[in-house]
C-alpha cells in the first residue's frame, strides 16, 4: 500500500557548518493512542529518539541506495514509548549522502560533499498526525562532526538552541519501503591485550579485524577527552600503522561530561583491529574498552569445518570478512575512504556469500539499485551505487548477470531475474554496439584480471589479454541471460540469443586458439570456449606446476581456479592450492596472523613489510570465494539447476586424506544440507543428509535416493 506522506522535508534553516543538526518536535496526548507508527528517511542517516528513548535497533538507516530514484524509508512501532507529554528527537548526519565520496578523486569528493542533508518523518497515531513541517525546531547536537571516512567528534557537554527550520520542495517519487537487510550490531569483541609501542603509543588489540566501532566505558570529568585513531595491523616493528587508509582519518574524538559514561559512535564506522589511544584522563584499562562488530542481519546457512585447523581460520576469516563488508551494501572494504560496492567484488563471491549466509534480500535490493543506476549506454558502474567513478569493465558489470543468476540458483525464486531482465538486456546491447568486431567484445577499458600475480612490473592488472576477458565474459553474459530468458518464458528471446551464444563461441575459439595465461585456461574451461577441455586442463596444470605449484591468477581467475581443476580430473593439484602455506596462498594470510581475507596475496610481505600502502586492504571479501569450491567440491554439495534453489541436490564429495575430514551444510529453503567424510585408515566413511532426493555420487557410483540421511562405508 502506497503511503500516505504529510510530512515535509526539513533541513536546517542556517549554516550548521560540520555539526549534526537534531530536529525536535514537542506534542501533548489527551490519551495513548491503540497504535503508533513513526516513518522516518534522511538525506543523510538518522538517529531518533522518543522520550529520550533511542527508537528501533538500526544503525546508519535509511542505509545506501540510488538516492534520488531509491529512497528507503523506515516505520517504527512506538505506542509504548508515547506519554500524555512527548518530545521527538531525530538527528542526522552526513552519512554516504553528504561525506566527500569516493576519498581519493577530489572533484567528486566536493560534489558529495556539498549535498544538503535533510528529514522526513511522520508519526501517525490513529487518526492523528505529527509530521516534520514548519511547526518543527532545529538545533545543534552533540555530534559535532561525522562522515564517513573521518570519524566523530562528539561533545557531551554541548547544548544548541532551537532555531527554525527550512523547508525543501523534494518531494516523496522516490521513496521506497525499507527493501534491504537492517543494520544492526552483530556482537561484542572484548580486548584482547593493550600496550606500549616501540614508539610509546598505547595501543588497543581486539585480536580480531571488526567493523564497525569502540564503545567505551569510564568516569571522567567534564572536558576529558577521549581520542582514538583505528587501525588494521602493527608495521614490522610493531608500531601502529595506517598508511594504508590513505586520506580516511577514521578517528573518534569524544569530549566527557561528569561522572560515570559510556559513547558509542552514533552515525559513522571503522574497519579495524587496532585502537591507538591518543588522548584519555588518566590510564586506559581494558576493561575501558568494547568493539561492537556492526553488519547487515543475515542469516548465517552455511558451515565448513575440517581436520585441518589453518583451514578452519580461513573459512572464519572469511565470514569475518563478508559480515564486515555486508553493511547494507557488498563493500570492497570498510577502512580506507573506499567502502564503496563493487561490483567486481560482488560478482566473484555472489555464490560463496549465498551459501554462507541468507543474502537474498540483500542482494535483491542491491541489484534494484543496480538497475536504477546503469548507464543510458547500457554499461554498470564500477560501484554501485554509483559515486561517478566510471562504467564498463568486463568482468565487473557482468556482476548484472552473475549475481542474480546465483541468487536464482541459491534460493529459487525467478523474481530476481524478471526484475533485472531489463538490465541485462542493455548491458549485452552495450557490449554489442560498443565492440570493434561482432560476436566479441574487444576494445574499451578494463580492468583485466586484477591483481594478477603475472603482472608486468608497474602494473595492477595480469598478463591476461583484456579482449580475451572481455570476450569470453560476453559469452558467459549470453549463455545466463539466455537462461534467464528461457526461466522467464520468454521464447522469442531465449532462441535469438541461443544464437547470438553459439555465433560468440565460433567467434571466440576462432579469435583466440591459444591460452597464454593460467586465467585465460581457466576462463577457457569455465566458460566452455576449449574445443579440447582435456588438453586446456593440462596445459593449466602446466603452467601451475612450472611457476613452483602456485596460482598466478587475479580477481577474474581465481573464483574459478580450483573449480576447473576438479572438474577436469585435477583435485589432488586443487587440493595443493588450497593447503600451500607459503606465499602466495590463501594461508600464508593465515599464517601471518590474518583475521579476514586481504585483497593482496602479499598484503603482508615475508619480510614483513606490506604490499603497498596506497591499494592494501587487509579486510577485503574477493578471494574468500574459494569457499564455494570447499562446499561444492570437496564437500560435493551442488544445486541442480533443473530445480533451482536446492529442489534438488547433487552430493559428489571428493576427499582428500590431507584435509583428514571435512563437514559442509547448507540450511537451504528446504532444509539442511550436510556433506561429512573422514578417512579413516585406507577407507573414507561418507555421511550424506539431504531434506530433497538427492544424486549422491561416491567414488563413481551413482545413487538416487529420496530425502533422509546415508551412510557410506568405502
Amino acid at each position: 500500500m502506497k503511503m500516505n506522506w504529510k510530512a515535509q522535508w526539513i533541513t536546517a534553516d542556517g549554516n550548521m557548518g560540520d555539526i549534526c543538526p537534531v530536529f525536535e518536535k514537542n506534542f501533548h496526548l489527551e490519551k495513548r493512542p491503540v497504535r503508533a507508527i513513526l516513518s522516518i528517511t534522511a538525506r543523510g542517516v538518522y538517529e531518533a529518539r522518543l522520550n529520550g528513548q533511542r527508537i528501533g535497533d538500526y544503525f546508519l538507516a535509511p542505509g545506501w541506495t540510488s538516492y534520488e530514484t531509491r529512497l528507503q524509508y523506515q516505520q517504527y512501532d512506538v505506542t509504548e514509548l508515547l506519554s500524555e507529554e512527548n518530545t521527538l528527537e531525530i538527528m542526522v548526519g552526513k552519512g554516504w549522502y553528504a561525506s566527500p565520496i569516493p576519498g581519493w578523486i577530489e572533484d567528486l569528493k566536493a560534489a558529495h560533499a556539498a549535498n544538503q542533508t535533510a528529514l522526513l518523518a511522520q508519526l501517525e497515531m490513529d487518526e492523528i498526525y505529527v509530521a516534520t513541517g514548519k511547526d518543527w525546531s532545529v538545533r545543534e547536537s552533540r555530534v559535532r562532526f561525522s562522515e564517513i571516512y573521518d570519524g566523530e567528534t562528539y561533545d557531551a557537554t554541548a547544548a544548541g538552541e532551537a532555531q527554525p527550520v527550512k523547508i525543501l520542495a523534494l518531494g516523496y517519487d522516490n521513496l521506497i519501503p525499507q527493501e534491504g537487510e537492517k543494520v544492526c550490531a552483530r556482537e561484542t569483541v572484548y580486548p584482547k591485550s593493550i600496550f606500549r609501542t616501540p614508539k610509546g603509543e598505547t595501543v588497543i588489540d581486539f585480536g580480531q579485524e571488526v567493523t564497525g566501532g569502540v564503545r567505551i566505558h569510564l568516569n571522567a570529568n567534564a572536558g576529558d577527552v577521549v581520542a582514538l585513531s583505528h587501525g588494521e595491523v602493527l608495521d614490522k616493528d610493531g608500531n601502529f600503522y595506517t598508511e594504508n587508509y590513505r586520506s580516511a582519518r577514521a578517528k573518534l574524538r569524544y569530549i566527557c561530561r561528569d561522572g560515570e559514561q559510556s559513547y558509542f559512535p552514533k552515525l559513522t564506522f571503522f574497519g579495524f583491529r587496532y585502537v591507538r589511544v591518543d588522548a584519555f584522563p588518566g590510564e586506559p584499562h581494558l576493561e575501558n574498552f568494547e568493539a561492537v562488530a556492526m553488519c547487515s542481519e543475515l542469516r548465517r546457512t552455511g558451515h565448513i569445518r575440517c581436520g585441518v585447523p589453518e583451514i578452519n581460520r580461513l573459512m572464519e576469516n572469511v565470514i569475518w570478512g563478508q559480515n564486515g563488508n555486508f553493511l547494507d551494501i557488498p563493500t570492497d572494504c570498510p577502512q580506507r575512504d573506499e567502502r564503496l560496492g563493487w561490483t567486481g567484488d560482488a560478482q566473484v563471491f555472489v555464490k560463496a556469500a549465498s551459501y554462507n549466509y541468507d543474502v537474498q534480500k540483500f542482494f535483491t535490493k542491491w541489484l534494484a539499485d543496480m538497475a536504477a543506476d546503469q548507464h543510458d549506454d547500457g554499461s554498470i558502474p564500477h560501484v554501485v551505487p554509483d559515486v561517478g567513478i566510471g562504467s564498463g569493465s568486463a568482468a565487473w558489470d557482468d556482476a548484472a548477470i552473475i549475481c542474480p543468476w546465483q541468487i536464482y540458483m541459491t534460493y529459487g525464486d525467478k523474481k530476481i531475474l524478471a526484475q533485472q531482465f531489463d538490465c541485462m538486456k542493455k548491458y549485452l546491447r552495450f557490449i554489442e554496439t560498443t565492440t570493434k568486431e561482432e560476436n566479441l567484445w574487444i576494445g574499451g577499458t578494463h580492468f583485466g584480471d586484477w591483481l594478477g600475480l603475472d603482472a608486468p612490473e608497474g602494473s595492477y592488472k595480469g598478463s591476461s589479454r583484456e579482449d580475451f576477458i572481455a570476450s569470453a565474459f560476453y559469452t558467459n553474459a549470453l549463455r545466463l541471460t539466455r537462461k534467464s530468458a528461457q526461466v522467464l518464458g520468454k521464447e522469442e528471446e531465449t532462441v535469438c540469443l541461443a544464437a547470438k551464444y553459439e555465433r560468440a563461441i565460433d567467434a571466440f575459439r576462432h579469435k583466440f586458439p591459444e591460452y597464454q595465461t593460467q586465467t585465460e585456461c581457466v576462463l577457457a574451461l569455465q566458460f566452455g570456449l576449449t574445443e579440447d577441455p582435456a588438453a586446456t586442463a593440462e596445459l593449466l596444470a602446466k603452467r601451475i606446476h612450472d611457476c613452483g605449484n602456485h596460482l598466478q591468477t587475479g580477481f577474474v581467475g581465481t573464483p574459478y581456479l580450483l573449480h576447473v581443476l576438479s572438474e577436469h580430473g585435477y583435485t589432488e593439484l586443487a587440493y595443493d592450492l588450497l593447503l600451500r602455506k607459503e606465499y602466495p596462498s590463501w594461508l600464508y594470510q593465515v599464517a601471518k596472523g590474518a583475521t579476514t581475507v586481504w585483497e593482496h596475496w602479499d598484503g603482508i610481505t615475508r619480510d614483513g613489510g606490506f604490499w603497498s600502502p596506497d591499494m592494501n586492504s587487509f579486510n577485503h571479501y574477493a578471494y574468500g570465494s574459494v569457499t564455494d569450491w570447499i562446499y561444492e567440491e570437496a564437500a560435493g554439495i551442488h544445486t541442480v539447476e533443473s530445480a533451482p534453489g536446492f529442489a534438488r541436490v547433487r552430493i559428489a564429495p571428493k576427499p582428500d586424506s590431507r584435509l583428514g575430514w571435512l563437514e559442509a551444510s547448507i540450511d537451504t529453503r528446504h532444509g539442511l544440507v550436510r556433506s561429512y567424510w573422514a578417512c579413516e585408515g585406507d577407507s573414507v566413511r561418507y555421511e550424506v543428509e539431504t531434506p530433497v532426493p538427492a544424486q549422491i555420487e561416491i567414488e563413481e557410483k551413482v545413487y538416487q535416493v529420496k530425502k533422509g540421511r546415508y551412510l557410506f562405508l568405502i
